[in-house]
């Protein structure tokens, strides 16, 4: 029984659509009004996208600018101290813990300690550097110099 009525339903709606008489006004004006709608629509979606993107752009510009995180600092401090190629880069760990570099490793000279220390709190960003380099035969410090 559904089936013969959606049968029937379904000539109805052909016959308003498709008629002699009215079919092709019909037809123009359902597609004018659909057309309509979606343009309506749209219009109303086109604040909230804007909305979605000024909020996107506020919370980027709410981020501490001039901070990086703790892996690009490691990496822009490795950059500064491995630039020299005295200096055993096999030897040298580099951490960043919140702004905070840790240098951990040994060294051939005790001038290559400071100098170490001092490029790398020349780096933007860094906030403090804990020194834990050593020379060769000495033990490494459990606390290292701090600013």
């Amino acid at each position: 029984m559904r089936k013969f009525l959606g049968l029937i339903g379904l000539g109805a709606v052909l016959t308003y659509f498709f008629g002699r008489p009215e079919g092709r006004r019909r037809r123009s004006m359902a597609q004018s009004r659909i057309g309509g709608m979606f343009r309506r629509n749209m219009k109303r979606g086109e604040p909230l996208g804007q909305r979605a993107s000024s909020e996107a752009r506020s919370f980027a510009e709410d981020s501490p600018k001039g901070q990086p995180d703790d892996v690009t600092l490691a990496r822009k401090v490795e950059s500064e101290i491995f630039s020299d190629e005295g200096v055993p880069k096999g030897q040298i760990n580099v951490n960043a813990e919140n702004g905070k570099i840790v240098l951990r490793g040994e060294v051939g000279q005790q001038e290559m300690i400071r100098d170490l220390e001092k490029r790398a709190r020349s780096v933007q960003g860094v906030s403090d550097v804990e020194n834990l380099l050593h020379l060769p035969g000495a033990e490494a410090p459990m606390h290292g110099t701090n600013s």
